[in-house]
């Protein structure tokens, strides 16, 4: 099967299970289920000189990210869970080809759900805030955004390496969420300053100008914004080699 082919068969199946919309859905109601009561605090507090983009870096990486962690789960292990992996093989028989599919489908689709999902929440943040908080501009808002794009989009691929790595849905789910989550904040609770590296807080990191504190950390990073998501790439890569390494050497 050629990689086009091989593509359009993922997408396919991507689409074809509730578990995508569920999915999908769910990374744009957590993403309002943290940032509607906080920005709400801030028109209550006053005092509090947070954005709207700051409220997206909190909402993706507290709660938004876990449902992209949850998909791209289920895109991978789930074909190990159900069975279905040992014919994907066998019509998509090398292994890099199967998994670079699976990457080129996960990606997008992520990268869309994040930019609307940031879009959704400043929108309807802006307005609750009443004027209160610190002001963000356009260009800080078109920052947020995309880089909230690139943020999920990452994190699906760093979970989609390590659920091939671990073939397994809970077991994949629950390393991303220790990668993503708790090595920041154990780290963070030490006052190591390494939790700048970790792959959630320096995703976090993009969305907000160089210079500002880390939303997330309460930090400033010793790093330009942007490379908060290169960083993230860095993981990302690390995830995807070791999971083409066990896709390649093990049998379905």
């Amino acid at each position: 099967m050629t990689t086009t082919a091989a593509i359009r068969s993922e997408w396919v199946k991507f689409w074809s299970v509730r578990s995508t919309f569920w999915g999908l859905a769910g990374a744009v109601v957590l993403m309002l289920v943290f940032v509607l009561p906080s920005a709400t605090s801030v028109a209550y507090n006053r005092g509090t000189q947070e954005s709207a983009p700051d409220l997206v870096a909190g909402g993706s990486f507290y709660l938004a990210e876990f449902a992209v962690i949850a998909l791209a789960s289920l895109f991978i292990a789930g074909e190990y869970a159900t069975g279905s992996i040992r014919g994907t093989l066998q019509w998509v028989p090398v292994r890099s080809r199967f998994l670079a599919a699976k990457g080129a489908v996960l990606a997008p689709v992520l990268f869309v759900l994040g930019v609307v999902a940031a879009a959704v929440a400043i929108a309807v943040a802006t307005p609750l805030m009443d004027g209160f908080g610190r002001a963000a501009s356009t260009s800080e808002i078109i920052q947020a955004c995309v880089a909230n794009g690139a943020f999920f989009a990452l994190t699906g691929l760093l979970s989609l390496g390590i659920g091939t790595a671990l073939r397994s849905v809970a077991g994949s789910i629950t390393v991303a969420f220790l990668v993503m989550l708790m090595t920041a904040m154990v780290a963070g609770s030490l006052g190591l300053g390494v939790v700048n590296f970790m792959p959630g807080v320096a995703g976090a990191a993009a969305l907000v100008p160089s210079g500002q504190p880390n939303p997330v950390s309460g930090l400033v990073p010793p790093y330009p914004s942007w490379a908060g998501l290169l960083i993230l790439a860095a993981w990302t890569a690390a995830a995807l080699a070791a999971g083409h390494e066990v896709l390649r050497r093990r049998d379905a």
